[in-house]
């Protein structure tokens, strides 16, 4: 979800609500400690060097049980982000902490903020080793006559 969307879309809430991966919500006296820009510049292991952007936003919890962040109030501190550190309209990621700081992904289901699990990948598959997908084939499909299995395109070998 980009930065532009998440306003649009809390402009139509009356309450603003994060749900997780597994389901669980997160508690509603939450508060969004940061929003920023963070920059990542990296060289991935094909040695192509890249450069990643994304809107972050933090979200924490603290023992003020009474406390509710209103969908007004966040798009107050959003527009206060984007003129005082000139956010570009960019895919957020949300930080939030259970274990360890989880980072996640954001989209909205028609009643709340889902947090998405991100996951790794390799970007030069092609330049390090990782093999191709093999192809699937059924037994059941390989043909049984000796002949055609030994001839050009008898699908035996």
């Amino acid at each position: 979800m980009k930065l532009s969307t998440i306003k649009e879309t809390l402009n139509t809430l009356n309450a603003v609500t994060f749900q997780l991966p597994n389901g669980s919500i997160v508690p509603q006296h939450f508060h969004v400690t940061e929003v920023g820009l963070i920059t990542k510049n990296f060289i991935d292991c094909g040695g192509t060097v890249r450069e990643e952007k994304v809107i972050n936003f933090q979200l924490w919890e603290a023992n003020d049980f009474d406390h509710r962040l209103a969908p007004q109030k966040l798009i107050n501190i959003i527009e206060l982000s984007e003129k005082m550190l000139n956010l570009p309209d960019l895919d957020i990621e949300v930080e939030y902490q259970s274990d360890t700081i989880g980072k996640f992904g954001l989209e909205f289901n028609g009643n709340h903020f889902l947090l998405t699990s991100k996951q790794t990948a390799c970007l030069a598959e092609d330049k390090c080793g990782i093999p191709q997908e093999k192809l699937k084939v059924n037994l059941k499909d390989l043909s049984t006559d000796s002949a055609a299995c030994c001839a050009p395109g008898g699908k035996c070998c």
